[in-house]
């Protein structure tokens, strides 16, 4: 693979002590998986991250319930970028400003909200509340939350939809006269990830990327994924800052940190894998533990999947194990089979249909009966 002489020459974004684009060099970033609410436990992670050399930590929150503990975790985080994921509630984005340096908003969540508002006026609010305390924003768009209207444009082809709401987005912001952010377009399938972003690369080269694999999964399946679409983008000189998303304990979080800087010394040094025939089988996505998730079992349900699964790896199934309620039920909906995880129970699902409700003890042996039951099918 050729490696450019050089990379894009978008824009720069300021980010708390660092930044983003331009000829600065590309941050590897990561999310914290504890609890919000647990200040001491989120607070060590954050240190963790940052220790592994993070640029950037993400928090997540779901509720203006939880901004005291994001306050208390910035006093104790000083000199750390700190990244706050809005996902559905983008309406606390002004309670959590002061305690942050940059705000992630997901295009397809901001209709779910207030509905009698318009998204551009939304959107001109979030962009202001941004510009009062010196925020950047990213403009995070995921395959299994496409906002409806793009997916309703461009029926059946999710890639289109995915690049022209991040777009559009981009559109808004310029003619609210606000260029202080990053976009990300993110999918569980790396060659869609590829070309999602060398779509956007072309249409705004302008704008600084976030490259993510979203729900690679467990190692090393997921590192494989992540450095195939990886590898290909940084080559050519796309991408400003990336996040390496795999399903990991607590205490080994900081790996996604350790595998993105060797991917990036990978790709200088011209350094790439060669996996042939990856992804032809059984596909097991699963997505990274974060403060979302309401049972820590899941992670070692995820991997309780994969090893239960085995027997089925020449067979093309796609399996998904996710973690919480904002993006299990959109992102299972595409999978063949798909568990997403509550705080006591785990839904199951074959495509859209609901299955039913399993404790964690009881899911497995039904989800082996589905896959038998596929397998079955297409022999």
């Amino acid at each position: 693979m050729t490696v450019t002489t050089a990379r894009r020459q978008t824009r720069t974004v300021p980010i708390g002590a660092i930044t983003v684009g331009g000829d600065s060099p590309i941050v590897v970033q990561s999310m914290c998986a504890t609890r919000t609410i647990d200040i001491d436990a989120t607070v060590a992670q954050t240190h963790q991250l940052a220790e592994a050399g993070a640029g950037i930590v993400r928090i997540a929150l779901d509720s203006e319930k939880e901004v005291a503990a994001l306050k208390a975790i910035r006093e104790q985080t000083p000199g750390i970028t700190l990244s706050v994921d809005l996902q559905e509630n983008y309406k606390i984005a002004d309670k959590v400003a002061p305690y942050v340096d940059k705000i992630r908003y997901n295009p397809g969540h901001l209709h779910h909200i207030e509905k009698s508002k318009t998204i551009v006026d939304k959107v001109r609010w979030l962009a202001a509340v941004a510009r009062d305390h010196n925020l950047a924003i990213r403009i995070g768009v995921n395959c299994g939350s496409v906002a409806p209207e793009f997916l309703a444009k461009y029926p059946g082809d999710q890639l289109a939809a995915l690049v022209e709401s991040a777009a559009y987005h981009c559109d808004l912001m310029d003619e609210i006269g606000f260029d202080r952010f990053v976009v990300s377009l993110k999918d569980s399938d790396p060659l869609k990830v590829l070309e999602a972003n060398r779509r956007f690369a072309a249409r705004r080269p302008d704008v600084p990327l976030h490259l993510g694999v979203t729900e690679a999964g467990l190692p090393p399946d997921g590192i494989i994924k992540t450095r195939l679409a990886f590898e290909k983008l940084l080559a050519e000189g796309i991408g400003e800052t990336i996040r390496v998303s795999l399903t990991l304990p607590n205490e080994r979080k900081h790996e996604e940190v350790v595998v993105g800087h060797r991917i990036i010394e990978d790709v200088r040094a011209g350094r790439f894998i060669s996996v042939p025939n990856f992804g032809a089988g059984l596909n097991i996505i699963s997505c990274p533990s974060c403060s979302r998730v309401e049972n820590e079992k899941f992670v070692e349900l995820a991997q309780e999947v994969k090893e239960l699964t085995a027997y089925a790896a020449n067979h093309k199934i796609t399996i998904a194990v996710m973690g919480c309620r904002v993006n299990g039920p959109g992102e299972t909906d595409d999978a063949d089979l798909g568990v997403w995880c509550g705080p006591t129970t785990v839904n199951l699902k074959r495509k859209s249909q609901k299955l039913g409700n399993f404790k964690y003890d009881e899911v497995l042996p039904r989800l082996k009966a589905e896959v038998d039951q596929l397998i079955a099918e297409r022999t």
